[in-house]
C-alpha cells in the first residue's frame, strides 16, 4: 500500500543502535503542521484536528483517514485545507502508509489441546465436588439443629 516516493523523498539515517534506517524527509504530522502554520484559521484547525483523530485510528495512513471522513461535514473552508494535506503528502510518499499488523493486538488464540482440557475437566469437576460437599454439611448442620428438639 505504500505510494512510491518521489527522487530525493526518503533518506537514511544511522540509528543509534548503528544500524541505518530509511525515512521519509517530511513526516505526515510535519507536513500537517505546515499546513497548520499556512491556513492558520479555525476552520483549517478543526478540519487538521479531524484528519489528525482519523489518523490516530488508522495507524497513520492518510488515505483510510480521508476515505473515512468522507460521509462526514466538513467546516468551511476546510475542503482546500484537506486537499493540499493530501497533495503534500502524496509528494513527500506518505500518503499511504503501511506499517503492517498493530504489534499490541491481541495474538490469534492458540487451539486447546487434548491434555489441556483434561485438566479444565478434572478442575470442573473437583469444583462441584467442593460445592456439592459444602450444601451436604449445610443440609446436614441444619438438619442437626432443626431435629435437636428444645
Amino acid at each position: 500500500m505504500r505510494a512510491l516516493p518521489g527522487p530525493g523523498a526518503w533518506r537514511t539515517h544511522t540509528t543509534p543502535a548503528g544500524g541505518e534506517a530509511t525515512i521519509p524527509n517530511m513526516t505526515l504530522y510535519g507536513i500537517i503542521a505546515d499546513v497548520r502554520r499556512k491556513y492558520p484559521t479555525p476552520a483549517a484547525t478543526q478540519t487538521l484536528d479531524m484528519v489528525v483523530a482519523e489518523l490516530g485510528k488508522t495507524r497513520d495512513n492518510l488515505n483510510d483517514a480521508v476515505a473515512s471522513l468522507e460521509g462526514r461535514p466538513m467546516p468551511p473552508g476546510g475542503k482546500p485545507v484537506l486537499d493540499e494535506l493530501v497533495q503534500r503528502a502524496r509528494e513527500e510518499g506518505v500518503y499511504d502508509l503501511d506499517y503492517g499488523p498493530d504489534p499490541y493486538d491481541k495474538p490469534a488464540p492458540e487451539p486447546l489441546d487434548e491434555g489441556t482440557a483434561g485438566i479444565g475437566a478434572l478442575l470442573a469437576i473437583s469444583s462441584l465436588a467442593g460445592v456439592a460437599l459444602a450444601v451436604a454439611a449445610v443440609v446436614a448442620g441444619l438438619e442437626k439443629i432443626f431435629s435437636s428438639g428444645g
